[in-house]
C-alpha cells in the first residue's frame, strides 16, 4: 500500500490513503479558506467557522477514512461561500447571498468577470480532479462526506448520520442498516434529501462515469469529537465495505 500523502493544488487537496481503487472519497465543503484576491468583508466575519462557510470536521473525517480504507480523497480548498461545488452551475445557491436572514456581502454584487474567475479557478478544477480520479479507477464507487448542524432554525436534529441517495436506495439501506448495527442513529435522506439537489457533485460524477454513489451527512458535534472519532471511523468503514462490496 502506498504511504499516505497529500498533494495540494489551488482548488483542491488530493489525499492518498493508499492504492485501493474501489472507492473515491470527495469532500465538497472541506475548507473555510477564502483565497486571494478575495477578502472577508467585516460584515461577513460572523460566518467564519460556522456551517455556512464550511462543514466542520468533514475534512479530517475524509482523510481518516481514506487512511483506514486505503483509498484516495479529493477535498476542496475554498469556502463554499466563494462558490459551492455541491451545486449545479445554474443553482440559485451557487453563490449564496443570504444566511439566517442576513445578506452575505462577499456575494452581494458579483461581476461577470468575478463569477467567471470563481468558476474557472476553483469550481472547475475541483470537479476536473474528481473526473480524473474516476477515469484512473474505472471500478471505483463514489462517496461524498459532509456534516450538518445539531440544531437548525430552532429544530433539534436527533439523527446522527444521514445517508443521502437518489437512484441507489438499495445501497443506502445497506449503509444505514450497518451504521445502526454499530450503534449509530442513522436515517435515509436526512437531514437533507439526495433527491432534491443537495448531492449534486457525487450524483453528477457518478452519472457521467456510471458508478454507484452515496453522500453521508454526519452531525457536527460528533464529527469534531476526537473521543468519538475512532468509533465513528470504524462504523463508517464497516458500512462502506459492506455497502460497496454488495454493489460490485
Amino acid at each position: 500500500m502506498l504511504a499516505p500523502a497529500s498533494a495540494t493544488e489551488e482548488a483542491y487537496e488530493l489525499h492518498r490513503g493508499g492504492d485501493d481503487a474501489s472507492l473515491l472519497l470527495v469532500c465538497e465543503h472541506a475548507s473555510l479558506r477564502l483565497p486571494s484576491p478575495w477578502s472577508w468583508p467585516e460584515e461577513d466575519r460572523w460566518l467564519l467557522g460556522t456551517h455556512w462557510s464550511f462543514d466542520l470536521g468533514a475534512a479530517d473525517l475524509s482523510r481518516g477514512l481514506a487512511r483506514e480504507i486505503g483509498c484516495a480523497a479529493v477535498l476542496s480548498r475554498f469556502t463554499r461561500l466563494l462558490i459551492d461545488p455541491n451545486r449545479d452551475l445554474a443553482a440559485p445557491t451557487l453563490f449564496r447571498v443570504e444566511a439566517e436572514g442576513h445578506p452575505i456581502h462577499l456575494n452581494a454584487a458579483i461581476s461577470p468577470a468575478d463569477r467567471e474567475r470563481r468558476i474557472t479557478d476553483y469550481y472547475t478544477p475541483y470537479h476536473d480532479q474528481i473526473d480524473h480520479r474516476l477515469r484512473a479507477a474505472p471500478a471505483a464507487a463514489l462517496l461524498s462526506v459532509h456534516t450538518f448542524t445539531p440544531v437548525y432554525d430552532g429544530h433539534v436534529r436527533a439523527v446522527e448520520i444521514g445517508v443521502l441517495f437518489d437512484e441507489h436506495a438499495d445501497l443506502a439501506q445497506v449503509f444505514a442498516r450497518e451504521l445502526r448495527r454499530c450503534g449509530w442513529r442513522s436515517a435515509l435522506n436526512e437531514p437533507y434529501s439526495g433527491q432534491a439537489g443537495f448531492a449534486f457533485s457525487p450524483q453528477h460524477h457518478a452519472a457521467n462515469h456510471q458508478r454507484p454513489w452515496l453522500e453521508i451527512e454526519i452531525r457536527q458535534d460528533i464529527a469534531v469529537d476526537l473521543d468519538r472519532r475512532p468509533a465513528l471511523i470504524a462504523a463508517l468503514t464497516a458500512a462502506i465495505r459492506r455497502t460497496f462490496a454488495s454493489a460490485a
